[in-house]
């Protein structure tokens, strides 16, 4: 690690100190002013409400979108909402081979017999590229969305990607999301309001059951409960 990362480490530890009950804007806040255009937001397109928090804070903000090749078309729709009526940059990043280039090479439908190679593929590969311009990037975990998420924090060290990692909401609950999309009239992908809670690609999301938490739908049935993105 260079002097330059271990001092970016400290900073993003002493953050996550001082900020643990500061407000989601006020984190922002802090993380535009600290990084400026070194700083990202990441958006699954589930809904805006990252990006339209931190477009408050620093109004043209990147916002970076995987374009996996198999989304939904409502989050396709979504991100092209939220690039054409948000003060943000949306840039999408896809990844090196196409879905047909990757089913010549590997065989039809990886996600099934292999899925954490093809979340490696079109998940983790294109966003290690896509964040080489920032020190920070923003998220929207949550803690209260599953056990594995219940100890995030508001900033933290990404030790994969060695980077500053911002989660503004972290604290929220899904009331304080539905609060906030209310007053502000935020962006929201439609599948959520057709039995999905949480929405990634078609071919590994379900609707969720009721009882069920909101990462339940994501690889049901298989022992996977993450991309690999955040853990």
């Amino acid at each position: 690690m260079t002097v330059v990362q271990e001092d970016l480490r400290a900073l993003a530890e002493r953050a996550g100190r001082d900020l643990e009950d500061a407000s989601a804007l006020d984190i922002l806040a802090w993380a535009t002013t600290t990084f400026g255009s070194r700083f990202c937001v990441t958006s699954s397109m589930e809904d805006a409400v990252v990006a339209h928090l931190a477009s408050r804070a620093l109004p043209g903000v990147d916002v970076v979108f995987l374009d996996t090749g198999y989304h939904f078309e409502e989050t396709i729709g979504t991100r092209d909402a939220v690039a054409a009526v948000m003060d943000v940059n949306v840039i999408t990043l896809t990844p090196r081979q196409s879905v047909a280039e990757q089913d010549a090479q590997y065989g039809p439908r990886l996600h099934d017999r292999d899925p954490d190679l093809c979340c490696a593929l079109r998940k983790l590969k294109p966003l290690e590229d896509g964040l080489g311009p920032y020190d920070a990037w923003a998220t929207g975990l949550r803690r209260d969305e599953s056990p594995t998420r219940a100890g995030t924090p508001v900033v933290g060290w990404d030790e994969k990607r060695r980077k500053v990692k911002v989660s503004p909401i972290a604290r929220w609950t899904q009331d304080d999301v539905e609060a906030y999309v209310a007053e502000h009239g935020v962006l929201t992908n439609p599948l959520l309001t057709d039995g999905y809670a949480s929405v990634g690609c078609a071919p590994c999301t379900r609707r969720v059951l009721a009882g069920e938490d909101a990462r339940a739908g994501r690889w049901a049935g298989r022992n996977k409960t993450e991309c690999g993105l955040h853990g």
